[in-house]
């Protein structure tokens, strides 16, 4: 499942009335605690953006940020009681987009995280891009080794539906409504567009790299990295 927001915080009761009141105005909010659930979290979710306290336990936030940045690109809001200029430099340092102080305005935190995800919906994906394949959303266009592949439109959006979800297996009910936008497509349609890409993208299409099947679940692009 996707969400708009995940709040990781240690501070329960702040934490949980931030995510009721940002879900109650329309940003669907998620709450971890720690780093363990927070990588948990990502096994079987997403997000759109993060609050990301520093304190974390045992753990710190700052380490937190650096491993995500690994794996992710979107924003990361520090939120912290702490008012030193050096940790607001380090946050934004180790990838941190901003830095709110706590305590903070719930009204003031909603309007700045629907403006960042409205920003970040807007202009944050753009494509895809490896020393071998490149796929440019604005362009609808598919290169491979510089040399332009031909996609119908479906296979097209098929493509860039699974590449926006990189990493996340997406179920054949989700590309049906997502893609299709028809829950009643059939499975051997699915299968056929799936074989169409991986014929055109795929180094050794019976043994595809880009996108690969997950049996009994779905599909999942992983950047040519299984």
């Amino acid at each position: 499942m996707n969400y708009d927001c995940l709040i990781i915080d240690d501070e329960k009761l702040l934490a949980d009335s931030t995510a009721e009141y940002f879900t109650l105005f329309g940003v669907k909010t998620a709450v971890v605690y720690n780093a363990l659930e927070c990588r948990n979290f990502f096994l079987n979710h997403t997000a759109d953006l993060l609050l990301l306290d520093i304190n974390l336990g045992d753990f710190s936030g700052f380490e937190l940020c650096k491993e995500l940045r690994e794996k992710t690109t979107v924003p990361i809001l520090f939120i912290s009681a702490r008012t030193s200029d050096d940790d607001q430099i380090a946050a934004l340092t180790i990838g941190g987009d901003d830095y709110i102080q706590k305590p903070y305005s719930l009204g003031v935190l909603l309007a700045k995280v629907k403006a960042v995800l409205k920003r970040f919906g807007q202009d944050s994906i753009c494509g895809y891009s490896d020393s071998r394949l490149t796929v440019d959303f604005n362009a609808r266009q598919v290169l491979l080794e510089g040399r332009q592949v031909k996609l119908t439109s479906l296979e097209f959006r098929l493509l860039s539906y699974l590449i926006k979800h990189e990493n996340k297996v997406i179920s054949k009910q989700e590309l049906f409504e997502k893609v299709w936008e028809d829950k009643f497509t059939g499975d051997g349609t699915l299968n056929v567009h799936i074989r169409k890409i991986r014929e055109a993208i795929e180094p050794v299409p019976s043994k595809p790299q880009y996108i690969v099947t997950v049996w009994g679940e779905g599909y999942k692009f992983t950047g040519g990295k299984r």
